[in-house]
């Protein structure tokens, strides 16, 4: 069969992976005119890693990234509130969770297709249906013909606001700051995962290769787009975060201005369904989720492995993708709510409410642990 994918990001570029690993076609249509290395780091659980290898591009893309192997979870003073030691169960599994400069994933995903499958420049317009095929119109007035068409263009989608036009991302209440530096000066420790929760906001870090960190600032803020955190440069949020322990304070310290990073979360409300015929919403498109429970990405990946199941069960498009919508979206609606209810939890000012938090996640026993790992990482 014939796919039309719009979106050349990460869920757009895995999708074409899978359909061409199956004997299909896929023409994958992006609107930027090039592919920059935009975005900061992700991380990609055992969960993702295992659909990387479905789609035989495990290989490239470990050596890429940088293991981690434990998440801890911190209070301002560096006191441990709750700490994971991912390894044993992701050992077990066959896989790491593994951190990655997004450019970098995208760019191993991208040299896995046919230079011909990429076409940039082609902003998605709109799609009409005619007699089993779907053709796609971009803004440039060229179109696109195929058997089906799948709307991988993110969480602002244009396919999704065809379908779905009441479906817009809705604000999380907190904005972010977020920068990759070189910190091997700094002697961290290698595969630790933290994120330190205080009154002034919360500050993640993440290793990546060679010693490079991928840092994270979050802070409440009360309307999206807010002009004051619009305006604010490096110093302001080295001052937001002057209290915070060791290494935060460094960390600020070694970024530079133009490697500042900065965007409100967003995410988007479960959809009632993701397959409208010979039409599918993938990844971002579907179920963009915070990034409290390191999740987003991942869940693109195992849209593009899953998907290429459905299609070797169902010669029709039309029952694949509602077999993709039947397995796919009990999974993803889970992880869009916890991940908005542990947000929450995460930036709490009332210093009250904090002390209470600390405690209850202090006292997480390790089989609630072990629960949700299970689920995250066991994946489908």
């Amino acid at each position: 069969m014939e796919f039309i994918i719009i979106g050349g990001g990460i869920g757009g570029l895995a999708t074409a992976r899978a359909l061409l690993q199956q004997g299909h076609s896929a023409h994958v249509y992006e609107a930027a005119a090039e592919l920059r290395e935009i975005g900061a780091g992700v991380v990609l659980g055992a969960n993702a890693m295992r659909s990387l290898d479905h789609l035989g591009v495990h290989a490239p893309v470990r050596a890429a990234g940088h293991p981690v192997t434990h998440i801890s979870l911190l209070d301002q003073h560096g006191r441990v509130l709750n700490d994971v030691d991912t390894a044993p169960f992701t050992r077990r599994l066959g896989y790491d969770n593994l951190a990655i400069h997004r450019a970098d994933l995208q760019r191993v995903l991208l040299q896995q297709l046919p230079p011909c499958t990429l076409q940039l420049g082609k902003r998605f317009e709109r799609f009409e249906e005619h007699n089993g095929r779907v053709t796609a119109h971009f803004t440039d007035g060229s179109t696109g013909t195929a058997d089906a068409l799948i709307g991988a263009d993110g969480i602002r989608s244009g396919v999704r606001r065809q379908l779905l036009p009441e479906a817009q991302p809705r604000f999380a209440g907190y904005t972010c700051w977020r920068g990759v530096v070189d910190a091997r000066a700094l002697g961290l420790p290698a595969g630790r995962s933290t994120e330190s929760w205080g009154s002034a906001g919360r500050f993640g870090c993440v290793p990546l290769a060679n010693g490079q960190v991928y840092w994270f600032a979050c802070v409440n803020s009360a309307v999206p787009n807010n002009p004051v955190f619009r305006g604010w440069r490096l110093a302001d949020v080295q001052r937001r975060f002057a209290d915070f322990h060791a290494p935060i304070p460094a960390l600020l310290s070694l970024t530079h201005e133009d490697q500042l990073l900065w965007g409100d979360i967003i995410d988007l409300k479960p959809l009632r369904r993701f397959a409208f015929g010979r039409v599918l919403l993938l990844g971002d498109a579907a179920h963009a989720t915070t990034p409290n429970m390191g999740q987003g990405a991942g869940q693109a990946v195992e849209d593009a492995a899953m998907l290429a199941r459905c299609l070797a069960e169902n010669a029709d498009p039309v029952a694949a993708f509602q077999a993709f919508d039947q397995r796919r979206r009990p999974r993803t609606t889970r992880i869009v709510n916890q991940s908005w209810q542990l947000g929450k939890a995460a930036q709490l000012e009332n210093r009250l409410l904090i002390q209470l938090r600390d405690a209850v996640m202090r006292r997480v026993p390790a089989r609630v642990n072990e629960r949700q790992m299970a689920f995250l990482y066991e994946g489908e």
